[in-house]
């Protein structure tokens, strides 16, 4: 049974390889992209299966009005998934006022403006599922991502507390969290901020610690976004690629030595 489905960053990356694998299988699919010429290939071999929506998710009102709009021309909206959004590279200190509300602004005012205009729609359907791309550093943090480390650990917050809130809707959330991938989300699609030579050293440790081989291949994903959009009872988080879990299960050990190693002090604060 075919599913109908929003996908916004569709014009590259995980949201086009995903709507393209949605529509070969026979799924209606809204695509949304701040430039819709880049959705062009998905029209003309799929056709009336394909809405393309002209969309800066940054723009609340815009958001509210794609949803409609596909809800008039598909009749629902059983999949929502929230994928716009990209990487500042920076240091903390290195980063402007305006860089750092950009980055907020879209990875997740942005998710968070579609998943409020969707949630009318899903509960009067009483079904409806909510896929929210976040990262492994929405879990855990590398150094010079520090912004885009903050947008996804927000995000996170925001769709645990959301599926609380949802699930007797009939809603299910799940956050997607990949690792490294060798889309473009570190290249053409990056930001960067202004260089301090004091963050040389640390820069030059985050290159060297990064492993070619820890990439994974984002054709490689589809198979698992596509199981997590058909189980009937979907996960609230999925890891995708191998480095995800040895790296959080690490991160994670180390955090719990470090509450049990101030137990007695922390307890003692309780008065």
């Amino acid at each position: 049974m075919s599913k109908t489905i929003i996908i916004t960053g569709a014009s590259r990356g995980f949201g086009k390889l995903w709507a393209e694998a949605l529509l070969q299988r026979g799924d209606k699919v809204a695509a949304t992209a701040r430039d819709t010429k880049t959705l062009d290939d998905l029209v003309a071999k799929y056709g009336d299966a394909v809405l393309p929506i002209k969309l800066d998710v940054n723009d609340r009102q815009a958001s509210f009005e794609a949803i409609d709009k596909v809800v008039k021309h598909f009749g629902r909206i059983d999949v929502l998934i929230n994928n716009a959004g990209y990487g500042l590279f920076g240091t903390v200190e290195e980063t402007t006022e305006e860089e750092a509300r950009a980055q907020m602004e879209t990875n997740f005012f942005g998710l968070l403006w579609l998943s409020q205009a969707v949630l009318p729609v899903m509960r009067q359907q009483k079904s409806g599922h909510i896929i929210q791309v976040s990262s492994i550093l929405g879990l855990v943090t590398l150094p010079v991502l520090g912004l885009y480390n903050a947008s996804k650990f927000a995000v996170e917050g925001l769709s645990e507390t959301l599926a609380s809130e949802v699930k007797d809707f009939g809603i299910n959330i799940t956050l997607i969290e990949p690792n490294g991938f060798t889309t473009d989300w570190s290249g053409a699609s990056a930001f960067q901020t202004e260089h301090m030579d004091e963050y040389n050293e640390v820069k030059e440790a985050f290159k060297k610690s990064a492993d070619p081989d820890s990439f994974g291949k984002p054709e490689a994903t589809v198979d698992a976004v596509l199981k997590v959009i058909d189980s009937e009872n979907p996960p609230l988080r999925l890891l995708l690629g191998k480095v995800a879990y040895p790296f959080i299960k690490q991160v994670y050990g180390q955090r719990l030595e470090s509450f049990k190693e101030w137990e007695e002090v922390s307890a003692a604060a309780h008065g």
